[in-house]
């Protein structure tokens, strides 16, 4: 699971998601990249189940690049406590996501396979996503609805 080594903080405030994505919003690394079309945070969790599908899927093909971090922490009282004390210990880690970021990349295998392997890793996510292809972005719209394949 990712989670960073040390926070200078222990706790942070939820903030807001408004406005799109400046940094991390073009592909670098692969040819083939899913990129996002709503705000949300994304946990550690679902950053890691669509990294296993798609390597799965892939077969330890191509590379596969990472491109969001979980960095943001989310406290959570116990139940069945009072108001007031303190904050709350971290129950896990998110990464804030903004319309327009790059969330995978992948290389080296052919695009059949990266769409399908993707496509796969978008429905572990919960937003709306799309397929894009370096320089040119696809309107297959991955919508979180019931069964997604």
């Amino acid at each position: 699971m990712l989670s960073p080594k040390r926070t200078k903080y222990r706790t942070q405030h939820r903030g807001r998601m408004k406005g799109v994505s400046y940094r991390g919003n073009h592909i670098c690394f692969g040819k083939y990249a899913l990129q996002a079309l709503e705000p949300a945070w994304i946990t550690a969790r679902q950053i890691e189940a669509g990294r296993r599908a798609m390597t799965r899927y892939a077969r330890r093909g191509g590379k596969l690049w990472v491109r969001i971090f979980p960095d943001k922490p989310v406290t959570v009282k116990p139940t069945e406590t009072r108001m007031g004390s303190k904050k709350g210990d971290t129950a896990y880690w998110v990464s804030v996501v903004k319309p327009g970021r790059i969330l995978y990349e992948m290389g080296g295998i052919s695009e059949t396979v990266a769409r399908t392997a993707i496509s796969i890793a978008a429905c572990k996510m919960p937003i709306k996503t799309q397929f894009v292809i370096s320089g040119k972005a696809y309107k297959t719209k991955h919508k979180k609805k019931g069964y997604c394949r």
